[in-house]
């Protein structure tokens, strides 16, 4: 159970890391300062990459302890604790609490910053429409509608 419990806290860092990294891309997609979002991005991959080799590592431990405690193959946490005593039961339980928190804080960091790249990218691609062809308002689903000739337009290209 020891082996596990290591392994289980190995994972929890880890996924407050990624909850970090999440939160500095937020902050890069928030500013409109693009500069530093490829960088942001690589290390929220860097960290799931670490995250799949550590679910690697959970599941050989957690196989382990199954078969000193005679339980079938690929157990859930709370199978394993309800399998063992204290204190390993309330150690086990709190591993799965702090898990099912940093899902839930994840999903909402992932889904936010989901919301900021497709703002993103539509303003983006409309300040693109804006200089190609007249914009005559936009659509029920909040997209430019375009049509006509190109409007004229002066660009500061010193900026």
């Amino acid at each position: 159970m020891d082996k596990l419990s290591q392994v289980l806290w190995r994972e929890r860092e880890l996924l407050e890391s990624l909850t970090f990294k999440l939160e500095v891309e937020q902050l890069v997609l928030a500013s409109g300062r693009t500069t530093w979002l490829a960088r942001a991005t690589k290390e929220v991959e860097l960290v799931l990459e670490m995250l799949r080799e550590a679910e690697i590592l959970r599941a050989v431990a957690s196989d382990e302890a199954a078969a000193t405690l005679g339980l079938g193959s690929t157990p859930s946490l709370r199978v394993l604790a309800e399998a063992v005593d204290e204190p390993w039961r309330g150690i086990l339980l709190d591993h799965r609490d702090a898990f099912e928190q940093a899902t839930r804080d994840i999903e909402a960091l992932a889904q936010r910053n989901r919301q900021l790249l497709t703002s993103g990218l539509r303003s983006a691609r409309e300040a693109l429409l804006s200089l190609e062809e007249a914009t005559e308002g936009y659509g029920q689903d909040g997209v430019a509608v375009t049509g006509g000739a190109p409007a004229p337009r002066l660009v500061d290209r010193s900026l």
